[in-house]
């Protein structure tokens, strides 16, 4: 009932969940973790997260170092964005390499991410909301990120609104690798 398809990233998947429709609507499952097991991937929910942003929101790029890193499962509830991650893992054979798509109400496509991603992403519309499944909980003292405009993403805007939190994240050029 879930198709994992590989990125550009090693590692990260697109996952497509099959959905059922009939006269009532639709239905589909978004999580198992035995499928997600004999896909190899190792992924226990720790934590749930939701965001929802304004039109012209960028958010990212974040990341939890060690050892408190995650993995994340991301999905569009509603709205639609523009996803972008980045390799931060020095011995991956995908390092710095980029990844971007768009999520969207529409589809119940979603994002695995493992550790040692950067993950940022643009809401095109008000109100999209995000759904985040997380392998850890968030530790404000591992919480780390990198300018979004510096990791060779091309974002679908040149000026998003962002929070000073984000605007005052370090470039990637400067950025202390810990992973």
């Amino acid at each position: 009932m879930l198709e994992f398809l590989p990125t550009t990233i090693d590692g990260c998947y697109k996952i497509q969940p099959k959905v059922l429709t009939d006269y009532r609507g639709t239905f589909a499952k978004l999580f198992h973790s035995d499928t997600f097991q004999l896909s190899g991937l190792k992924f226990s929910i720790q934590e749930v997260l939701l965001s929802s942003s304004a039109k012209n929101v960028l958010r990212g790029m974040h990341f939890q170092i060690s050892p408190k890193s995650t993995a994340k499962l991301v999905a569009c509830l509603s709205g639609e964005i523009f996803d972008g991650i980045v390799d931060l893992r020095k011995q991956s054979p995908t390092y710095l390499k980029t990844y971007t798509t768009r999520l969207s109400e529409h589809d119940p496509t979603m994002i695995f991410i493992p550790e040692g991603l950067a993950h940022g992403f643009y809401s095109f519309q008000e109100n999209s909301t995000v759904l985040y499944l997380t392998s850890g909980v968030f530790s404000p003292e591992h919480d780390a990120g990198i300018l979004w405009d510096s990791v060779g993403i091309d974002w679908p805007v040149t000026d998003p609104i962002i929070s000073e939190r984000d605007q005052m994240l370090v470039p990637l050029h400067e950025f202390v690798n810990p992973f």
